[in-house]
């Protein structure tokens, strides 16, 4: 049954507490959701006081066992901070959202934790003491592991609020007896948010009091706990000092990197390049590059994909010889992993090795990997490898591109997966850039253009679109020579009405670069490529021919619409004379679409 709250002037009677109640104890699920969903209506017609008084005891004593009605009721507590009279009165709230905060439902739980954690940082400090802190410490003691587990998230919150030594003390006392508990799930929580403790402590206490928790964590029996404890190393490291971090986190990194649990070992090799990034380059190269050689070739693929992943960031952190004596060899290997995702991962990052290698040593040891790679079964390997060559081109230089990669290149621009295909084509720009007219004449240009031709239509789009940019590469002279002819050649095509229109997607697509070239913002002009008055001279006949004589309505239709974009930008006499003619033709045209465009055009003039 739904209902507009009244406005507080309607008289705070209008709705009693009983009207809720009986609501609330509705045996119809969607009733109760229903005047859960209207307490902030209630509150704002009782006034903050008697919401504080009447509202508040009464949810608190009325909590339901219907998990979505809990998991309602707790969103709209954590909005009610205004509604009971400000940050002064927030501490009001803590009572039933602690109460929810034990429940048994997961999801509602940490729903309550949130809004806990929201309400806690608008509580004034003087209050957190009193009603925040003693709160939490029901919860951290309570019989039931749910509270424990609820409140191991509060304790960020409330620790950065406290000013009293003693009391932060008594927290910390807390927290680490959680980190003790004898149920797992408590311990998950505790290793969960150790690192969000460990960033309000004071330094100075992080030897004395954090890190004794984490090696707690680290040694614990469940894997489930080190996998956590592990995610912390890095966020640990960035707030100790290195020698520190070297003395207390390292080892236990180091012992993660033989953890006989292969989940343990793969948060590890998520978590080593944000270690190297707060450690000297000797601790990465004495300590942590072993262990990511290893998970390089780690016996589960999991742990090899991630590995595979972070290969270039972590190599970055390390010497150029230590890349080529402990990792290149294990590298080399992924190529020819049996793992399908093993593969794609390397094929993403093994191009950014290049860089740090320098030529010499990337045409030697790295070139066979990038051509195993680009000839692999899986298109996901290939698509990656494609997607990534711009980063190894500067590298190698255009002469080597040309020798080597450029073959392998253009088997993928022919292969039988469109999406290889398209990445091949989304590259092309680049590749045009780097090898210069004449080697893309000679090799690539005739390819490119017979993509305006494919028969899936994503390659058509996309061969489209580069066209204006291959254009901008190599100039005019190169775009009358080779585009111009083509597009006319696609209208020719009377056998296809779709490379008709793909003709005409061409000519938009020119027309749209032409307009948009001497408006860039740094005010140099790009790369002429075509011009508007070169576009009309060359390709305007065809569109009139389109617009008079073919014999699919959809051409013709597409032929207004390019007439339409071009007339803000030819002059007057030539719209009069030729164009608009042609488009007061059309409106008399039997189909119903034609009839529109040509009409929208001709509003343009």
């Amino acid at each position: 049954m739904e209902r507009d709250g009244p406005s507080a002037g309607e008289g705070q009677d209008m709705f009693p507490i009983a009207v809720l109640i009986e609501e609330l104890k509705a045996d119809d699920t969607h009733l109760r959701l229903m005047a859960i969903r209207q307490l902030d209506h209630i509150a704002k017609a009782l006034g903050e006081e008697r919401t504080r008084l009447e509202l508040v005891p009464f949810l608190t004593e009325s909590i339901d066992d219907d998990d979505e009605v809990l998991l309602a009721l707790t969103e709209e507590l954590g909005k009610f901070v205004p509604l009971v009279g400000g940050h002064e009165w927030a501490y009001c709230l803590l009572q039933p959202l602690e109460t929810l905060a034990a429940v048994e439902e997961t999801v509602v739980r940490e729903k309550a934790v949130q809004m806990l954690c929201t309400v806690g940082e608008q509580i004034p400090a003087e209050h957190v003491v009193e009603h925040y802190a003693e709160m939490l410490r029901r919860l951290a003691s309570g019989d039931w592991f749910t509270s424990r587990v609820s409140s191991c998230g509060l304790f960020p919150v409330a620790y950065a609020k406290l000013d009293d030594a003693a009391a932060k003390a008594q927290l910390r006392a807390q927290f680490s007896a959680l980190c003790h508990d004898e149920t797992p799930m408590v311990r998950r929580a505790a290793a969960s948010n150790l690192g969000k403790i460990a960033k309000v402590a004071e330094p100075e206490l992080l030897l004395s009091d954090i890190v004794p928790m984490f090696t707690h964590l680290a040694s614990d029996e469940q894997d489930s706990v080190r996998i956590l404890a592990a995610e912390n190393c890095s966020s640990l490291a960035a707030l100790l000092a290195e020698d520190e971090s070297a003395a207390h986190v390292v080892p236990i990194v180091c012992k993660f990197g033989e953890d006989a649990s292969w989940r343990v070992r793969y948060m590890v090799a998520e978590q080593l390049c944000l270690l190297a990034e707060e450690l000297s380059e000797a601790v990465v190269v004495a300590s942590l590059a072993p262990i990511f050689a290893k998970m390089l070739e780690d016996p589960e693929a999991e742990v090899r994909t991630v590995a595979a992943r972070h290969v270039a960031s972590f190599s970055k952190h390390v010497p150029q010889g230590v890349i080529e004596e402990q990792l290149i060899g294990s590298v080399s290997s992924l190529a020819s992993d049996a793992s399908q995702h093993v593969k794609a991962a390397l094929a993403q990052e093994i191009m950014g090795l290049a860089p740090q290698l320098g030529k010499d040593v990337t045409i030697e040891r790295l070139l066979p990997l990038f051509l195993q790679l680009l000839r692999d079964e899986s298109s996901e390997v290939r698509l990656n490898v494609i997607s990534r060559l711009e980063v190894v081109s500067g590298v190698l230089g255009v002469d080597q591109i040309a020798h080597s990669l450029l073959p392998a290149v253009m088997e993928l621009a022919q292969d039988q997966q469109w999406r290889v295909r398209l990445a091949v084509i989304q590259y092309m720009p680049l590749l045009a850039q780097q090898l210069g007219a004449e080697i893309f004449d000679r090799d690539l240009s005739q390819l490119c253009l017979s993509w305006l031709e494919d028969s899936v239509y994503a390659i058509r789009e996309a061969a489209v679109k580069n066209l204006p940019r291959l254009c901008a590469v190599f100039g005019e002279e190169w775009a009358l020579a080779n585009v111009v002819p083509r597009v006319i050649t696609l209208y020719k095509d009377q056998a296809n009405y779709m490379h008709r229109l793909t003709a005409f997607y061409a000519i938009n697509a020119l027309i749209e670069s032409a307009v948009a070239a001497p408006e860039e913002a740094d005010g140099a002009p790009e790369a002429s490529g075509l011009t508007v008055e070169v576009i009309v001279e060359r390709l305007l006949p065809v569109v009139l021919e389109a617009a008079k004589q073919d014999a699919v309505a959809n051409v013709q239709f597409n032929a207004a619409k390019t007439m339409g974009k071009l007339i803000p930008h030819v002059d007057a006499s030539t719209v009069g004379t030729v164009i608009k003619p042609s488009l007061e033709e059309l409106l008399s045209h039997a189909d119903v679409d034609v009839q529109f465009f040509a009409n929208e055009a001709l509003s343009v003039c």
